[in-house]
Protein backbone atom coordinates (compact mmCIF):
# COMPACT_ATOMS: atom_id res chain seq x y z
CA UNK A 1 0.00 0.00 0.00
CA UNK A 2 1.18 3.57 -0.74
CA UNK A 3 2.77 5.84 2.06
CA UNK A 4 -0.58 7.78 3.48
CA UNK A 5 0.43 10.60 5.59
CA UNK A 6 -3.05 12.43 6.15
CA UNK A 7 -6.50 10.92 6.37
CA UNK A 8 -9.38 13.25 4.96
CA UNK A 9 -12.79 12.68 4.49
CA UNK A 10 -15.99 14.24 2.99
CA UNK A 11 -19.02 13.86 5.40
CA UNK A 12 -22.79 14.25 3.39
CA UNK A 13 -21.46 14.80 -0.24
CA UNK A 14 -24.46 12.74 -2.02
CA UNK A 15 -27.86 14.48 -1.44
CA UNK A 16 -29.83 11.09 -0.66
CA UNK A 17 -27.07 9.32 1.68
CA UNK A 18 -27.59 13.46 3.28
CA UNK A 19 -31.33 12.14 3.72
CA UNK A 20 -31.43 8.54 4.90
CA UNK A 21 -29.76 9.92 7.60
CA UNK A 22 -32.12 13.21 8.19
CA UNK A 23 -29.20 15.30 7.94
CA UNK A 24 -29.07 18.89 6.19
CA UNK A 25 -27.68 18.85 2.85
CA UNK A 26 -24.59 20.99 3.11
CA UNK A 27 -23.79 23.63 1.13
CA UNK A 28 -20.00 23.63 1.42
CA UNK A 29 -17.84 20.88 1.39
CA UNK A 30 -18.01 19.22 5.41
CA UNK A 31 -15.15 17.32 5.88
CA UNK A 32 -13.26 15.04 9.29
CA UNK A 33 -10.15 13.16 9.11
CA UNK A 34 -9.18 9.67 10.20
CA UNK A 35 -5.91 9.25 11.98
CA UNK A 36 -3.22 7.17 10.18
CA UNK A 37 -3.86 3.83 13.07
CA UNK A 38 -7.30 3.91 11.05
CA UNK A 39 -6.37 2.66 7.81
CA UNK A 40 -5.99 -0.71 6.84
CA UNK A 41 -5.76 -2.51 3.30
CA UNK A 42 -9.02 -4.71 2.29
CA UNK A 43 -6.33 -7.62 0.78
CA UNK A 44 -8.53 -10.60 1.64
CA UNK A 45 -7.81 -11.04 5.32
CA UNK A 46 -9.79 -10.62 8.77
CA UNK A 47 -10.46 -7.15 9.83
CA UNK A 48 -10.80 -6.77 13.50
CA UNK A 49 -13.54 -4.16 14.64
CA UNK A 50 -15.27 -3.40 18.18
CA UNK A 51 -18.25 -5.28 19.27
CA UNK A 52 -19.02 -3.03 22.49
CA UNK A 53 -20.11 0.03 20.93
CA UNK A 54 -23.17 -0.22 19.04
CA UNK A 55 -24.08 -0.75 15.20
CA UNK A 56 -21.11 -0.16 12.85
CA UNK A 57 -22.23 1.27 9.48
CA UNK A 58 -20.12 0.89 6.00
CA UNK A 59 -19.67 3.84 4.21
CA UNK A 60 -18.21 2.89 0.47
CA UNK A 61 -16.18 5.73 -1.14
CA UNK A 62 -14.05 6.80 -3.87
CA UNK A 63 -11.13 6.96 -2.39
CA UNK A 64 -8.15 9.16 -4.14
CA UNK A 65 -4.54 9.74 -3.52
CA UNK A 66 -2.60 13.53 -3.70
CA UNK A 67 0.73 12.86 -5.44
CA UNK A 68 2.50 16.55 -5.04
CA UNK A 69 2.10 19.64 -3.15
CA UNK A 70 -1.23 21.68 -3.80
CA UNK A 71 -0.50 25.06 -5.37
CA UNK A 72 -3.28 27.42 -6.70
CA UNK A 73 -4.84 26.74 -9.97
CA UNK A 74 -3.61 23.30 -9.91
CA UNK A 75 -6.33 20.62 -11.40
CA UNK A 76 -7.32 17.53 -10.17
CA UNK A 77 -5.68 15.12 -13.01
CA UNK A 78 -2.62 17.23 -12.05
CA UNK A 79 -2.87 16.38 -8.26
CA UNK A 80 -4.26 12.74 -8.54
CA UNK A 81 -2.10 9.37 -9.26
CA UNK A 82 -4.04 6.64 -7.77
CA UNK A 83 -7.47 6.11 -6.55
CA UNK A 84 -8.68 2.99 -4.29
CA UNK A 85 -12.45 2.20 -3.17
CA UNK A 86 -12.45 2.36 0.37
CA UNK A 87 -15.15 2.08 3.44
CA UNK A 88 -15.36 4.57 5.98
CA UNK A 89 -16.93 3.01 8.94
CA UNK A 90 -18.62 4.65 11.53
CA UNK A 91 -19.90 3.18 14.86
CA UNK A 92 -23.31 4.87 14.45
CA UNK A 93 -24.88 4.50 17.60
CA UNK A 94 -21.44 6.72 18.88
CA UNK A 95 -21.70 9.03 16.24
CA UNK A 96 -25.77 9.43 17.13
CA UNK A 97 -24.47 10.73 21.07
CA UNK A 98 -21.76 13.08 19.91
CA UNK A 99 -24.27 14.74 17.29
CA UNK A 100 -26.98 15.67 20.31
CA UNK A 101 -23.77 16.75 22.20
CA UNK A 102 -22.65 18.48 19.20
CA UNK A 103 -19.24 16.91 20.08
CA UNK A 104 -16.44 16.01 17.23
CA UNK A 105 -16.95 12.69 15.37
CA UNK A 106 -13.40 11.14 16.57
CA UNK A 107 -14.51 8.41 18.45
CA UNK A 108 -17.31 7.54 15.95
CA UNK A 109 -14.81 7.70 12.93
CA UNK A 110 -11.54 6.81 13.87
CA UNK A 111 -11.13 4.03 15.41
CA UNK A 112 -8.72 1.21 14.68
CA UNK A 113 -9.75 -0.06 10.98
CA UNK A 114 -12.40 2.27 9.99
CA UNK A 115 -10.24 3.14 6.98
CA UNK A 116 -10.32 0.44 5.31
CA UNK A 117 -8.73 0.78 1.58
CA UNK A 118 -8.48 -1.39 -1.70
CA UNK A 119 -5.60 -1.44 -3.53
CA UNK A 120 -4.37 1.76 -5.02
CA UNK A 121 -4.86 1.66 -8.85
CA UNK A 122 -3.08 4.50 -11.58
CA UNK A 123 -6.17 7.79 -11.64
CA UNK A 124 -7.35 7.59 -14.41
CA UNK A 125 -8.58 10.67 -14.67
CA UNK A 126 -11.84 12.48 -13.77
CA UNK A 127 -13.99 12.08 -16.79
CA UNK A 128 -13.11 8.35 -17.60
CA UNK A 129 -14.19 8.07 -13.12
CA UNK A 130 -17.46 9.52 -13.87
CA UNK A 131 -17.74 6.64 -16.60
CA UNK A 132 -17.25 3.98 -13.66
CA UNK A 133 -19.75 3.12 -10.75
CA UNK A 134 -17.67 1.87 -7.84
CA UNK A 135 -20.03 -0.55 -5.20
CA UNK A 136 -19.68 -2.90 -1.90
CA UNK A 137 -20.91 -6.69 -2.32
CA UNK A 138 -21.79 -7.85 1.22
CA UNK A 139 -22.10 -11.61 1.34
CA UNK A 140 -22.41 -11.58 -2.19
CA UNK A 141 -25.14 -8.80 -2.48
CA UNK A 142 -24.79 -5.45 -3.73
CA UNK A 143 -25.85 -3.30 -1.22
CA UNK A 144 -24.36 0.34 -2.28
CA UNK A 145 -23.39 1.79 -5.69
CA UNK A 146 -22.37 5.33 -6.58
CA UNK A 147 -20.99 7.04 -8.75
CA UNK A 148 -18.64 10.52 -8.64
CA UNK A 149 -20.68 12.60 -10.91
CA UNK A 150 -23.19 12.93 -8.28
CA UNK A 151 -21.11 14.42 -5.68
CA UNK A 152 -22.69 17.59 -4.43
CA UNK A 153 -19.00 18.90 -4.39
CA UNK A 154 -16.73 17.64 -7.38
CA UNK A 155 -12.79 16.87 -6.96
CA UNK A 156 -11.88 19.74 -8.18
CA UNK A 157 -13.61 21.73 -5.40
CA UNK A 158 -13.00 19.17 -2.21
CA UNK A 159 -9.49 19.36 -3.70
CA UNK A 160 -9.60 23.26 -3.37
CA UNK A 161 -11.36 23.26 -0.25
CA UNK A 162 -8.90 20.53 1.68
CA UNK A 163 -6.02 22.39 0.65
CA UNK A 164 -7.01 25.98 1.56
CA UNK A 165 -8.74 25.01 5.60
CA UNK A 166 -5.88 22.30 5.97
CA UNK A 167 -3.08 21.56 3.65
CA UNK A 168 -2.77 18.77 1.14
CA UNK A 169 0.46 17.58 0.05
CA UNK A 170 2.18 14.15 -1.01
CA UNK A 171 0.67 11.06 0.27
CA UNK A 172 -2.68 12.56 1.54
CA UNK A 173 -5.47 10.76 0.36
CA UNK A 174 -9.28 11.92 0.19
CA UNK A 175 -12.34 9.54 1.22
CA UNK A 176 -14.65 11.87 -1.46
CA UNK A 177 -18.48 10.69 -0.26
CA UNK A 178 -20.81 7.67 0.26
CA UNK A 179 -24.40 7.23 -1.85
CA UNK A 180 -26.81 6.24 0.16
CA UNK A 181 -27.45 2.61 0.95
CA UNK A 182 -25.24 2.87 4.42
CA UNK A 183 -26.06 -0.12 6.72
CA UNK A 184 -25.21 -1.88 9.69
CA UNK A 185 -22.20 -4.81 9.25
CA UNK A 186 -22.72 -8.04 11.17
CA UNK A 187 -19.83 -10.45 12.15
CA UNK A 188 -18.31 -12.82 9.27
CA UNK A 189 -19.55 -10.48 6.84
CA UNK A 190 -17.34 -10.93 3.26
CA UNK A 191 -17.53 -7.73 1.94
CA UNK A 192 -16.07 -7.10 -1.97
CA UNK A 193 -14.51 -3.39 -2.73
CA UNK A 194 -15.80 -2.90 -6.62
CA UNK A 195 -14.76 -0.16 -9.07
CA UNK A 196 -15.94 -0.72 -12.93
CA UNK A 197 -17.18 -4.23 -12.53
CA UNK A 198 -14.05 -5.26 -11.39
CA UNK A 199 -13.12 -6.52 -7.74
CA UNK A 200 -10.58 -4.21 -6.00
CA UNK A 201 -10.50 -5.70 -2.58
CA UNK A 202 -12.03 -8.08 -0.55
CA UNK A 203 -11.74 -9.02 3.84
CA UNK A 204 -13.92 -10.33 5.84
CA UNK A 205 -15.29 -8.81 9.65
CA UNK A 206 -14.97 -10.27 12.97
CA UNK A 207 -16.90 -8.31 15.63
Amino acid sequence: MKDIKNIYCVGRNYALHAKELNNEVPTSPFLFSKPTHSLVEANGQAITLPSNQGSIHYETELVIHISKPYETGMKVDQMVDAMAIGLDLTLRDVQSQLKQKQHPWLLAKGFKNSAVVSEFIPFQGVEACKQLDFSLFRNGERVQVGNIKDLLFDLQTIIEFTAEHFGLGEGDIIFTGTPSGVGPLSDQDKLSLNLGGKEMGTCSITL
